[in-house]
């Protein structure tokens, strides 16, 4: 059975229909994200001033506030059906704050309601960036995160140097999905099929696709990549705090 929303104002429905989506491609998502979350607590505390970059429907953002009711989040994004999506979720809710703003515009930082963060978190966002936009992109988070502060990144970050390993992770991975698909989970283009017509989404899915086409993956460099990129651009510590075959979270500490 898939998991759909049942009216067009059910934004926790279409939230949790992302979270299906997105975890027919990452089965381990909720795992990364209570790691990221247990870093925020060990390095800033339960009460931070965080930004949700590239935040999308806002599942950061939702998970952040669960856990810690006095956190305040900043969501930025481009992508006007998501945020139309989080918008919905979080009306209302005082510790949200949602900013459209395109993160390859050197100005916009501008757009955003504070100068400094105690955290910047983003999943499964950056590997729409290129080196070159995401190495510039680093400068101006590390000059965004207050000292002590963090910035964490969950992405797919590809280790070239093991190409069988990849392959080999890949394949058990694809065939798990399949079996998956069988059992009714949405894929990238379905979810997307399923907004398109919805009536309150159709219009923002259309003018998201304006600006984004069908998909543009940008880069998926290693780890290690990521690591000396922001040491670079003035992160003092950089280092995985969790893993899988093909995706990682980075955590850099100013």
């Amino acid at each position: 059975m898939t998991d759909t929303p049942t009216t067009t104002t059910d934004w926790q429905g279409w939230q949790r229909s992302w979270d299906r989506q997105q975890e027919w491609y990452m089965p381990d998502r909720e795992e990364r994200f209570r790691v990221m979350l247990d870093m925020v607590e060990a390095l800033v505390g339960t009460s931070p001033r965080v930004l949700d970059l590239a935040c999308g429907t806002g599942s950061i953002t939702a998970r952040l506030l669960d856990r810690f009711p006095d956190a305040t989040s900043t969501g930025v994004d481009l992508d006007p059906a998501l945020l139309a999506i989080a918008e919905g979720t979080f009306a209302g809710d005082e510790r949200v704050t949602l900013v459209t703003a395109d993160l390859k515009d050197p100005d916009w930082l501008s757009a955003l309601p504070h100068d400094t963060y105690d955290a910047v978190l983003t999943a499964t966002a950056l590997h729409w960036l290129h080196r070159e936009p995401l190495a510039d992109l680093y400068g101006r988070l590390a000059g965004l995160v207050r000292d002590g502060g963090v910035f964490m990144n969950a992405d797919h970050m590809i280790d070239e140097t093991t190409p069988r390993i990849n392959a080999a992770e890949r394949a058990l991975r694809h065939a798990r999905m399949d079996r998956a698909r069988q059992d009714g989970a949405l894929d990238w283009a379905e979810w997307w099929q399923l907004a398109a017509k919805d009536p309150v989404l159709a219009e923002p899915t259309a003018r998201r696709f304006e600006i984004y086409g069908e998909h543009a993956d940008g880069d998926m460099p290693s780890a290690d990549w990521h690591a000396r990129t922001l040491r670079d651009h003035g992160f003092t510590e950089t280092r995985p705090v969790w893993c899988s075959p093909s995706d990682t979270l980075l955590l850099a500490l100013k």
